[in-house]
Order: C-alpha cells, then sequence, then structure tokens
C-alpha cells in the first residue's frame, strides 16, 4: 500500500508539473502556414540541480538510407526571444535534403529506416518552462537529457 501511495504521489507530482508547463505555452503562439509546434515539458529539478544538466536538441528526420553511408540533413536550429515575455523559442530551418558519404553498397543491401540528424544545439535545462520549437512539418524533433558529476577534480601540474 505505501509503494502505491508513493507512485500516485509522484504522478500527482509530475501531472502538476505538466500544467504547470502548459500554463506557460499559453504564451507562445500556435503555428502557421506550412510549420508545427513542437513541445518538450522536462521533468522537475529544483534550481540547485538543474545546473548539472543539459537538453540536447537534435533536428532531423526519419528517412529509408542505404545502411552503409553515413547521412546527415542540413536542418539546424536558431533561437529567438518570445518578445514581452523573456522566454525564448526555437526555429527549425535548413534543408532536409539528405547530404551522404559515397561508399559503395553492396548488391541488394536492403534500405532501413533511420532517424537522420541534422546539426544539434544544447540549451540550459529548465522545468520550469516548455521547450518550444516551430518546424517544418514533416520534420522532427529528438532530444537527449545530459547530465554531469557534482565532482569537481583537480588538474596536475607537470
Amino acid at each position: 500500500m505505501k509503494h502505491v501511495l508513493v507512485f500516485l504521489f509522484g504522478l500527482g507530482c509530475l501531472m502538476v508539473t505538466a500544467n504547470d508547463a502548459s500554463k506557460e505555452l499559453k504564451a507562445f503562439p500556435t503555428a502557421e502556414g506550412n510549420m508545427e509546434r513542437l513541445v518538450i515539458i522536462l521533468p522537475h529539478k529544483d534550481r540547485a540541480e538543474e545546473l548539472n544538466y543539459e537538453v540536447e536538441l537534435i533536428p532531423g528526420k526519419t528517412l529509408l538510407v542505404d545502411g552503409v553511408n553515413k547521412t546527415k540533413v542540413g536542418l539546424s536550429l536558431e533561437s529567438h526571444p518570445l518578445k514581452g515575455w523573456g522566454y525564448t523559442y526555437y526555429t527549425m530551418s535548413g534543408s532536409a535534403m539528405v547530404r551522404s558519404t559515397m561508399m559503395a553498397v553492396p548488391a541488394g543491401a536492403p534500405k532501413v529506416e533511420r532517424f537522420v540528424e541534422g546539426s544539434s544545439l544544447k540549451v540550459r535545462y529548465n522545468s520550469r518552462l516548455p521547450i518550444v520549437v516551430y518546424a517544418p512539418k514533416g520534420t522532427e524533433l529528438k532530444y537527449r537529457i545530459w547530465s554531469t558529476s557534482t565532482e569537481l577534480k583537480v588538474a596536475e601540474k607537470k
């Protein structure tokens, strides 16, 4: 029973955090034209703890590729201030055209479906605000949370 209560309490905290972030989301305009609004709501952390984290935003597209060559798309992210709010939002731009190395592919090798990345961007971890990205329809945004140790090591003099 105790584990169930702890789980429900944790779930309630997560829902409150998500609701708080969705309130902040109202400040961001909806996407227009050929764009989509993509939103990341990060797990809550204390302010001091957030200094040990970063979020890597990775624009890209899932495509069929040969599985041998290294591929990349020309998508990148740019930050912009949200006027009147002091928040930051990001726009994805560039080309979703694929660049690839040109190694020979074995005859009959099947195509594989893969997420082809563009240029990533690392941003500060802030669990009180959503990360909002405006992206062209048909593109994707993936992200990775980076963390560091709180232990500092000393460089040796030699």
